[in-house]
Order: structure tokens, then sequence, then C-alpha cells
């Protein structure tokens, strides 16, 4: 049986599902964990976790331990004020010569906006967002890191992911999904098994250094996911919005940006045929689920 010894910063939904593949694979996993809340041992599918507590107030002392008893670090906390956490407290720990693979989740939204048209790993970073902003200032750290200390990173860089649980199917359907119309507007977007099954392949298949766009094969606009995930659930087209009536800065910001991301050097590289390649798939795979 093949083991892990596992530490996650942040433990959401990207880093369950990853825990959920390697548990399907067979491994055996030493997991440590870190969240906001206080310190204990937790269960997650059958699964004994340290939980360890890291708020940038409270920090556990032990985590500096655990971490030298990793071989695998996954990243998915968020910076904070263009600051990346685990590099600002653990950066000497993340030489340990144990580490094998560390791979930092980051956002397209380091992209900005290039008017709907193609952006790959090589095209120029404009973000604007505050989300964006800081996930650049994250990344740009971290390969500063790989720059100087040559540690084994990799930065996957994630569209707008959805998955069983969080869907416009259940925004439809609890009356949240709205239409907004906007010209030349693309979106990419990726489920989340979809980056649980490449994180698993990058543990044989890893290139130091290297950034990937995770996103699907098919950038489409929200109202088209909409108005598609509508259908298939047979209830009516959502209600039609302006944009300035989206009470969230945040997702106000969303609609500033708009490209299709190329997903084509992960596919190329990691040799993977993605489960939904298109919301059409995916949507109709979580549509089979809630039926």
């Amino acid at each position: 049986m093949k083991e892990l010894n596992i530490f996650f910063f942040g433990f959401g939904q990207v880093a369950k599902e990853f825990t959920k593949k390697l548990l399907s694979e067979k491994y055996k996993l030493n997991i440590s964990i870190t969240t906001r809340q206080a310190s204990c041992d937790i269960e997650f599918l059958g699964q004994k976790v340290s939980n360890l507590e890291f708020n940038n107030e409270k920090i556990d002392k032990n985590i500096p331990k655990k971490l030298n008893n990793s071989d695998h670090v996954l990243i998915s906390i968020p910076p904070k004020d263009k600051i990346d956490l685990v590099l600002k407290y653990f950066s000497k720990e993340l030489l340990s010569q144990n580490i094998k693979w560390i791979t930092y989740l980051s956002a397209t939204s380091v992209y900005g906006d290039h008017k709907g048209e193609w952006v790959d790993e090589k095209s120029e970073t404009l973000p604007k967002s505050k989300n964006g902003i800081e996930r650049l200032a994250a990344e740009n750290a971290w390969l500063k890191m790989y720059e100087e200390h040559k540690i084994p990173l990799q930065i996957f860089r994630l569209s707008g992911i959805y998955s069983n649980k969080n869907n416009v199917l259940e925004r439809i359907k609890s009356g949240n999904g709205n239409i907004i119309r906007k010209k030349n507007q693309y979106f990419s977007r990726i489920h989340v098994e979809d980056i649980a099954n490449l994180l698993f392949i990058s543990l044989h298949k890893f290139k130091k250094g290297e950034v990937y766009n995770v996103s699907d094969d098919k950038p489409a606009s929200s109202e088209d996911v909409m108005q598609y995930g509508a259908k298939i659930l047979n209830l009516p087209e959502p209600k039609e919005i302006k944009l300035d009536q989206i009470e969230s800065e945040m997702l106000k910001s969303f609609y500033n940006d708009s490209k299709k991301v190329s997903n084509k050097k992960a596919k190329e590289f990691f040799k993977y045929k993605f489960k939904f390649p298109t919301y059409v798939e995916g949507l109709n795979h979580i549509n089979k689920k809630i039926t």
C-alpha cells in the first residue's frame, strides 16, 4: 500500500476531494490540516486527521514539526494583504528534504481582463480585482522561493470551481440564480473532481517550477450556463438583472474580466482527458445525482 504524509494548508472543497481521490486509490494517509478552528483531532471519511489552528493570530506550535514530517504539501489558503501566510511563517520548514511535492492553488483571476480572448500560461497578467492582484503577488512570492531554493513547487491556476454541492443548478432551484447579459463575456470553469484527478496524476508526473491553468475545454458566458441549467431542470429561465444590481462587490468585479482560459499545457503534460470537459457533461452528471 502506498503511503503519503500529507499536509493541507486549508481544508476546503479541493483538499477534501483530493483526499477522497487518494483514498479511492488505496493510499494510506497521514493527514495534517490547518483551519481557523481550535486544534483537535477530527475524522474525515473514516480517517483520523490532525487539525492545527492557523488564523494569523493563533498558530499551533506543532505545525513546524508536522511539516517537517510531511512529504506532500497542498496550499489552498488565500493571501492576506498581498502576503502569502504560509511563506510568511513557514518558509524554513518548506526547505525540508522530506518534502517531495508542493502545490500552490492560485486562480485564473491573475490574468485580469483580456476582452474575451484566449489566455495561456505565457499571457500577460493584468489583474485589477483584489483577488487577482493578491493571488499574483502570492504566486510571485512562491516562484521567487522556487528560484532561490529549487523547492519542488508547481502552481495550479484554477478557474471557477463547481461541484456536486456548489453549482448553478442549486442556485437556480433556490431562486438565487440570475442571468446577467454582457456582450463578449466569457468565463472558464472546472469541476472539482477534475482538479483532484490532476493533482493525483501530478504525484507521479511532476516538473518543478511550472504553472498550469486548470480549466475545462469550453469557456462560456454565465448566461449560457444558467440557461442550460434551467433547461435540464425543466424550470423557467432565471430572471435577468443588470450588472449594477449585483450587491456583492466581489461578484461585480468578477464581471469586469472576460477571457477564455486555455488548458492545453496541463492536458498535454499530464496526458489527461477531462471527466467533465464542458459544463454540459458536468451539469448533466450533477442533475443525475440530485434527481
